[in-house]
């Protein structure tokens, strides 16, 4: 079996001190505003709706937008949309400016002043985030994800210099208790129903977990994962966890459906004993960075492993070469 091979790049885009925000889901309305900007600054064409494009294939808004299956993918033909290369999570502390943190995934990272430049402009635009105006102050990247070391990349003037992107370092797995953070709505489902609180299994999360990264490799990356699906998910129906969950609703307006809808899921703790847990350690591992479930590109089911001991672990280069484009100054 192999293990999953997914380069990421984490970028932290502070901004101006604000309001606080005006709903309890920041994520649905910085991807809502980046909607609306990325359309302007990079659809080629105009047109409505991406699926008739001609440029629909070559466009960066839909691909990073729409996100369709590219032509000729013979893995899951059957979805009609994949996941988006990127995923959105506003984190802000008492006291503090607002911090958005944006997440690329494989060849996506190669949009990166596109997206920072949408994002910019959304937030000091007319309509701003969810109402407020924003300024940005300052870009930065962690140097590898999860190692808590932001450098910044924003160069005087304008225009960005990104780290070199890698895949997540996945340290040993540890003897002893691990337990999993649920931080915001983990919406997932089981013979076509989302699951509560009340019936939450590890399954649950690691099937959902195993075929999201499965689907980000195949799309987003030159090395798909190869793995033992079948016997992964078999095996993850054996791992017992003790669940201390809550369901939680989040407001949410879509524009496109022009009607208001509740974002609901899981959150709090999932309890499991290392042992046995080997087999799907590096999914959960990369799970902390793409997060799981529906909505997961706003920011929901954003989840994080505590346990014991958790060893410091270098950097695991990026096999291929993501090709940033030239730095692209950013807007005033």
């Amino acid at each position: 079996m192999m293990t999953p091979t997914l380069p990421l790049g984490r970028y932290r885009l502070r901004f101006s001190a604000a309001d606080e925000p005006v709903s309890d889901f920041p994520g649905c309305h910085w991807r809502g505003a980046l909607g609306y900007t990325l359309r302007d600054n990079a659809c080629l064409t105009g047109a409505e709706v991406c699926e008739p494009c001609a440029a629909r294939d070559r466009c960066a808004y839909s691909y990073l937008f729409e996100t369709p299956p590219g032509i000729g993918a013979e893995k899951m033909r059957r979805y009609q949309q994949v996941p988006h290369p990127y995923a959105l999570r506003e984190e802000r502390t008492p006291g503090s400016s607002p911090c958005l943190i944006l997440t690329l995934f494989g060849h996506g990272n190669a949009h990166l002043p596109l997206m920072v430049q949408a994002l910019a402009r959304a937030a000091a635009g007319p309509r701003g985030i969810g109402g407020r105006r924003m300024g940005l102050l300052a870009v930065e990247q962690e140097s590898a994800p999860g190692q808590n070391d932001w450098h910044p990349i924003a160069r005087p003037g304008g225009g960005l210099a990104p780290l070199a992107v890698v895949t997540p370092p996945c340290p040993p797995l540890s003897d002893g208790a691990v337990r999993i953070e649920i931080l915001s709505p983990l919406r997932v489902k089981r013979e076509g129903k989302y699951v509560g609180a009340k019936d939450f299994r590890f399954s649950d999360l690691f099937g959902n977990l195993l075929r999201r990264i499965s689907m980000l490799t195949t799309f987003h990356t030159d090395t798909p994962l190869e793995t033992d699906f079948r016997g992964l998910t078999q095996a993850a129906l054996a791992i017992k966890a003790k669940a201390d969950l809550r369901w939680v609703e989040l407001g949410r307006h879509s524009a496109r459906q022009q009607a208001n809808m509740k974002m609901a899921g899981v959150m709090g703790s999932l309890h499991l004993d290392a042992a046995g847990l080997a087999p799907f350690w590096p999914y959960l591992w990369l799970g902390q960075f793409t997060h799981a479930g529906s909505a997961a590109t706003m920011g929901l089911g954003h989840f994080t492993l505590h346990a014991a001991s958790l060893p410091s672990a270098n950097p695991v280069p990026l096999g291929g070469t993501i090709r940033h484009p030239p730095a692209t100054d950013l807007p005033a």
